[in-house]
């Protein structure tokens, strides 16, 4: 509907944070060469392949596929098949549980394309859901479908691709309903024009929220009734968690071209155990009650800890990671509320992290910064 624009690409290596769909190509053309299973129409892959592609595995030829999420197998099969019908996909829970994360690589797997991104804030316009008009075309043409803007969701509507919103629950409900005829009638009119776009086969809709914003923007029933929701947890046991921070502190430091840094295991695996614990309100061998403080202390926050730590490392101490490099950003981490939580923290360190022998460094490293 809209001229064409040329815009300059930049190699993935020198890009500070590569789409999906570009860091992990090879993986995907890998897959695609060797996927012989039936595909829904213009899927890039087939639902097993989607699967195979996010949880990762090893191919006939022998190509190794990385894992993108680590969590239930069956939860991404229910998200995946839910996307080869027609019901859209709402990926739901508390902050850090890798939603957007997930909704890109779904994207990146079945389109080849996770960029159809509208991003949900309290003044999102109903304009970033339908679409909206350039305003000196429109002044001098009228309204025409030159002067006319599409949004991310009417592009893949026109293209059969999946769009993605992000934090649906953020968006006015006014604004969100205007998703309700889109994904049931998989149509988009225009009335100034006098058309509609419908929807080409394989186009859908991937939203996530934030189950902590209950209450802030709640979806109607009407529009409720549109998804299929899939709810993803935190990670079940420590050994996950710590693989999973492992994992994505290397590609965010290969990324960042941070200087290198011995194995840092064992710092990340306290980070870990910290969050855990807190989170949970009570020691990993279950003997001691704490209290939990006001933020969510999620696997998200423990990999900027961590990738934090060893940007302190690398530049400013002796390139390797220590318990003082993560103190301060577990501090960060841990104290939203600078009274209440400053209470948990210290109760924290005098009940447990004092009386851990092989802790002795951590405990002077969080004292030396919580004062």
């Amino acid at each position: 509907m809209t001229d064409s624009v040329t815009v300059p690409t930049t190699e993935p290596a020198k890009l500070m944070r590569p789409h999906a769909e570009q860091e992990y190509a090879l993986e995907l053309e890998a897959l695609a060469a060797q996927d012989t299973r039936p595909r829904p129409p213009s899927w890039n892959l087939s639902p097993w392949a989607v699967v195979t592609y996010l949880l990762g595995g090893t191919l006939d030829d022998g190509t190794v596929i990385s894992p993108k999420y680590v969590g239930p197998r069956r939860l991404m099969e229910v998200a995946v098949a839910t996307l080869a019908t027609d019901r859209a996909l709402l990926l739901l829970g508390v902050p850090g549980t890798a939603k957007t994360w997930v909704s890109e690589h779904l994207s990146a797997a079945i389109s080849g394309a996770s960029t159809l991104l509208v991003q949900g804030t309290s003044g999102t316009p109903e304009e970033a859901i339908r679409y909206g008009w350039n305003y000196a075309r429109l002044l001098s043409e009228g309204p025409t479908a030159g002067a006319l803007v599409p949004s991310p969701v009417m592009t893949a509507m026109e293209t059969g691709k999946i769009a993605r919103v992000e934090e649906l629950t953020r968006i006015p409900a006014d604004v969100q309903d205007a998703l309700i005829t889109i994904l049931s009638e998989k149509t988009l009119p225009v009335p100034e024009l006098g058309i509609e776009v419908q929807a080409a086969k394989g186009f859908n809709l991937i939203a996530t929220a934030n189950d902590r914003d209950r209450g802030v923007n709640d979806l109607s029933s009407a529009l409720r009734r549109r998804f299929n929701t899939v709810v993803l947890p935190l990670p079940a046991s420590e050994e996950d968690e710590v693989a999973i921070v492992a994992r994505r502190v290397e590609q965010l430091g290969a990324a960042l071209e941070l200087p290198t840094t011995p194995a840092a295991a064992e710092e990340i695996r306290r980070v870990v155990t910290v969050f855990r614990e807190l989170r949970s309100g009570t020691t990993t061998d279950g003997r001691t009650k704490l209290k939990s403080p006001s933020g969510t202390l999620s696997t998200a926050e423990a990999i900027s800890v961590v990738t934090n730590g060893l940007a302190l490392s690398a530049h400013f101490g002796d390139g390797v990671l220590r318990a003082s490099d993560v103190a301060a950003g577990i501090l960060g981490s841990v104290i939203k509320d600078p009274v209440a939580d400053k209470v948990v923290w210290n109760e924290y360190l005098e009940a447990v992290v004092r009386e851990r022998g092989e802790w002795s460094d951590f405990y002077r490293a969080c004292r030396e910064v919580t004062g």
